[in-house]
């Protein structure tokens, strides 16, 4: 498979996992975290010889799960290990297959926890004997909400194992799931590395309306192999692609919404060059290979800085060259500060073409985000637990187990601006009823005593 020489990460992983220590590592998509894991337990796998399911592997998505699992397929050729991906958004023979895997043992299961946990949910999951568990993408997957499965899953596992923690960025949310399912664990921190020096990066200044005529302008003035254009709203997918496709160009376009078989199909037909332009989500972002890619788009601005620096590391791979290309509307200005901060650098801001109209001025002080909403949309919310988090089962009346709380940002690929605010009854008007005129006496003679009803609205 053409390795010669470990990466750092592998370089500084692969002994420690020897060992059999915990670990967390801090090292960006791309650098090659997969073999970093794999080989050490490949090894570990070949010489134990297993005749139970050893190794345990979570990932956030299903492209990243069928990556991983066709990877460890390349490096177990000459290794007596078996693995299967666990995933839903597939056909439903599918599950019978996975279900059997299961029952029957395979060395490594690569799952997306919500997939597993269904499995688990029907009893025959046994996982009692495990040896290794993994999680990779980590802050991705608490991110997509995922904690409450990911304690679920690990309450079901053995004491005695060792955890492996790969993540591309280390948020106190990733310590705190650390301090909770490793222990003593090795520690590899090798940041987030810079943009590849290969990237041509350039910003272009626009309004949302001016954004397919730029688009359209740009088309005409540079050579595309091919390009992957992110946006942070699957809702908005199809409308680009639709817009490519007015243009002339062959598109199409990846979201959670369409099906496992769909997806692929997409992944598999762009990798053939059989269309020249990919519209996706940041599904796409994190740890799918796909080589020679020329450009990458972001139609908008990620919400987070180190998510940048993803999907713009789609392109340059393995020094390559390619061209980076954000639109920047007048509310994202205050994130691509972040972004200039965290990459130590400053962007070239370009002004859209003549053709399509002065766009707006870059002032990212005047469009900070986070400022602090108002008193009375403030105290309108109730007081709530920092520590507990929306179920991912059917919701109920029962209040919910603060253990299963996660603090996670709102899922923009699903198009949520904002978890949505608890049902709030409205309180009734308690206005005192008029009297009746045969007991127009009688309240005339308690009125004295009888203090006045206070109206709920005061």
């Amino acid at each position: 498979m053409n390795f010669r020489k470990p990466t750092p990460i592998q370089q500084a992983a692969i002994p420690v996992i020897l060992e059999r220590q915990d670990l967390i590592a801090c090292a960006q998509t791309g650098t090659g975290k997969t073999a970093a894991y794999v080989l050490p337990l490949l090894d570990k796998i070949s010489h134990a010889r297993h005749d139970h399911t050893s190794t345990l592997v979570l990932v956030p998505t299903r492209e990243l799960a069928k990556q991983i699992d066709d990877q460890i397929a390349g490096f177990a050729y000459f290794v007596p290990a078996t693995s299967i991906a666990i995933y839903g958004g597939n056909k439903g023979e599918s599950w019978d297959q996975q279900k059997k895997a299961i029952t029957s043992g395979a060395d490594i299961i690569i799952a997306t926890p919500g997939r597993l946990i269904a499995h688990m949910n029907m009893g025959y999951v046994k996982f009692d004997k495990l040896d290794y568990l993994v999680l990779d993408e980590a802050d991705k997957m608490l991110d997509m909400g995922f904690m409450p499965d990911l304690l679920r899953i690990v309450s079901q596992l053995p004491t005695k194992r060792q955890t492996l923690m790969f993540s591309a960025t280390m948020p106190p949310k990733i310590r705190d799931l650390a301090r909770k399912i490793l222990k003593e664990p090795t520690e590899i921190n090798l940041a987030i590395s810079k943009p590849a020096e290969g990237i041509d990066q350039r910003m272009y200044l626009t309004y949302d309306k001016q954004k397919p005529k730029l688009l359209e302008h740009l088309l005409k003035d540079i050579s595309v192999q091919s390009m992957i254009i992110f946006t942070s709203r699957k809702s908005a997918v199809n409308d680009i692609v639709r817009i490519l496709q007015k243009m002339g160009h062959k598109a199409e376009g990846i979201t959670s919404d369409r099906t496992q078989d769909e997806r692929e199909a997409t992944l598999q037909g762009f990798r053939n060059r059989q269309f020249q332009i990919l519209v996706a989500t940041d599904i796409m972002s994190r740890g799918i290979d796909i080589d020679n890619i020329s450009h990458i788009l972001n139609y908008d601005v990620p919400q987070d800085a180190e998510d940048y620096i993803h999907r713009i590391g789609r392109t340059a791979r393995a020094a390559t060259t390619g061209t980076a290309i954000t639109f920047i509307n007048e509310k994202d200005q205050g994130r691509v500060a972040r972004i200039e901060r965290l990459i130590e650098r400053e962007i070239p801001k370009l002004d859209n073409p003549e053709e399509v109209g002065p766009g707006p001025a870059f002032e990212p002080s005047k469009h900070r985000e986070g400022k602090p909403r108002s008193k009375s949309r403030s105290n309108s919310k109730p007081k709530t637990n920092p520590s507990a988090a929306k179920s991912t089962e059917r919701p109920t009346r029962k209040p919910a187990d603060a253990s299963a709380q996660v603090d996670s940002k709102p899922n923009l690929e699903n198009g949520e601006d904002r978890p949505k605010k608890p049902y709030n009854p409205k309180r009734r008007n308690n206005k005192q009823r008029r009297p009746k005129p045969s007991d127009q006496a009688q309240s005339s003679e308690t009125a004295a005593t009888t203090p006045p009803i206070e109206s709920a609205e005061e």
